[in-house]
């Protein structure tokens, strides 16, 4: 009996559960092509390096994509269940709410596991190897496209112009190439009547075959006082240029230039991390009062104090006097530049050290957030299985509104957490868990709520709710009324 139970729910569950995870990673992939959309297409980089990129990005779109399966799939699944009134037969037969949601509650905690070990593990691989490979597509060329009447110069070391470009792509006329492949300047010109244009080699090469047309070169060795029409003229009837489109391929940038990102680091490296970051932040502390003392002349005493001490002292007024007889500077200019000089200089320490905190900060909410993302699992079926219970409607309709309201307000929680406590509002440790806090005081709520099988949502509770309400306010006007 309780297994055939627990095959019924997990039937139930796992339809939803795949769907939904599928349909939120390829809504979140959808948003990476529309916001990169013209740096990712137009640069005929091949099939193989899009899967590979999407591959990535839905490895990391999962911390996100799982609680919101988690929630809507238990959402559906207990709303399915109540709406064919098998929820009610399984109470009837003495079977707890809490034993109904047994099966799913072992589900969620498997996958809670799976994701500490996730983010852990494979979510730093996924943003290291997707954030650099989607770096190196951004700052790939575009494919070769030279307009009519604008000069060209997206290859490297020449200019080109065509008065007139065919339908064919390949045919140009009155063509105009500038060579500045040697850093001269515009010593080299070609001028040609009209020209093919193809590649070869793969696309490894770009060849200009030229026909009917002219080759300037200024000599260099001549001088600069010589007239500009004083160049070396060449006329041919064909002619090739070959231009490498090099320029034009993927450059994979070195990896450990994205390595020391947060993101980009599990719990052991971003411990380490901290603890480094930790001892900088203290030295810099330490070191910048013995250095200060050097800056400041009157460090020991009160400026007041210091003063007052100087001017009551009479050798020290007469070699004052005798000083200033000679143009030195006055002793209270002098203070004030020591002064301004130590003022300049924390002022200066200030701003590396707001910096390094804030990475510190950056570094421990991450930290923390490897357990968050974990634990939001739990939080999510906490308030979906026993939502679906109260909700008692099954289908995309309802649980769809329900579920997306919740994600949206544990993203919510959870940025405004984090910004609160980078900017030192809230205690660091409470800014990273206080999404889940929350929420998970929500779902313990909802939990109490299907044990004790209130009809929350149902508009009969809403309507006897505030009968009730009208006939108490009826009660204390008359008592006060009999009182008066």
């Amino acid at each position: 009996m309780i297994k055939k139970i627990d095959k019924l729910i997990l039937k139930a569950f796992w339809g939803p559960f795949i769907l939904t995870l599928l349909v939120v990673i390829f809504i979140f992939l959808l948003r990476l092509v529309l916001f990169y959309f013209s740096d990712l297409f137009g640069k005929d980089l091949g099939t193989t390096v899009y899967v590979e990129l999407f591959f990535y990005f839905s490895l990391i779109t999962i911390p996100l994509a799982l609680p919101l399966a988690m929630l809507l799939s238990s959402l559906m699944t207990f709303g399915k269940l109540g709406e064919n009134f098998e929820l009610t037969a399984l109470k009837s037969a003495g079977i707890s709410i809490i034993r109904i949601l047994r099966p799913i509650f072992a589900v969620a905690v498997c996958l809670s596991i799976f994701m500490f070990w996730f983010t852990n593990v494979a979510l730093p691989w996924a943003n290291l190897k997707g954030w650099s490979l989607l770096y190196d597509i951004k700052t790939t060329k575009t494919t070769l496209n030279i307009k009519e009447g604008i000069f060209y110069t997206d290859l490297p070391g020449y200019a080109i112009k065509v008065a007139k470009k065919y339908p064919d792509n390949k045919t140009l006329k009155s063509l105009i190439i500038y060579d500045h492949t040697h850093n001269d300047g515009n010593r080299h010109v070609t001028l040609a009547d009209s020209a093919q244009m193809y590649t070869i080699l793969g696309k490894k090469y770009l060849i200009f075959e030229l026909f009917n047309g002219k080759d300037y070169l200024e000599d260099a060795d001549r001088g600069s006082n010589l007239d500009a029409t004083d160049m070396a003229l060449h006329s041919f009837k064909k002619s090739k240029i070959v231009m490498s489109l090099d320029a034009f391929d993927l450059h994979k940038t070195e990896e450990n230039q994205f390595a020391h990102h947060e993101i980009m680091r599990n719990n052991w490296q971003l411990a380490d991390d901290s603890d480094s970051l930790n001892s900088v932040i203290n030295t810099m502390k330490r070191g910048f009062t013995k250095s200060t003392g050097p800056n400041f002349m009157y460090h020991q005493r009160s400026l007041t104090q210091s003063l007052m001490f100087l001017e009551n002292t009479k050798w020290v007024k007469k070699r004052l006097a005798k000083g200033l007889k000679k143009g030195n500077k006055n002793p209270y200019d002098i203070a004030l530049q020591q002064t301004q000089n130590m003022l300049t200089f924390g002022q200066t320490n200030l701003v590396s050290l707001d910096d390094k905190e804030i990475i510190l900060k950056k570094t421990n909410l991450e930290w923390h957030h490897k357990f968050t993302n974990a634990l939001t699992i739990l939080v999510m079926f906490l308030i979906g299985a026993p939502l679906g219970a109260i909700i008692k409607k099954g289908g995309f309709g309802i649980p769809v509104v329900v579920a997306v309201s919740f994600f949206i307000l544990m993203y919510i929680l959870t940025q405004q957490g984090d910004k609160m406590a980078k900017e030192g509002k809230l205690i660091l440790q409470i800014g990273a868990w206080a999404s889940n806090t929350i929420l998970g005081l929500i779902g313990l709520y909802f939990l109490r709520i299907s044990l004790n099988d209130s009809r929350l949502f149902e508009s009969d509770f809403y309507h006897v709710t505030w009968q009730r309400l009208k006939n108490w306010m009826q009660k204390t006007k008359v008592s006060k009324a009999l009182q008066n």
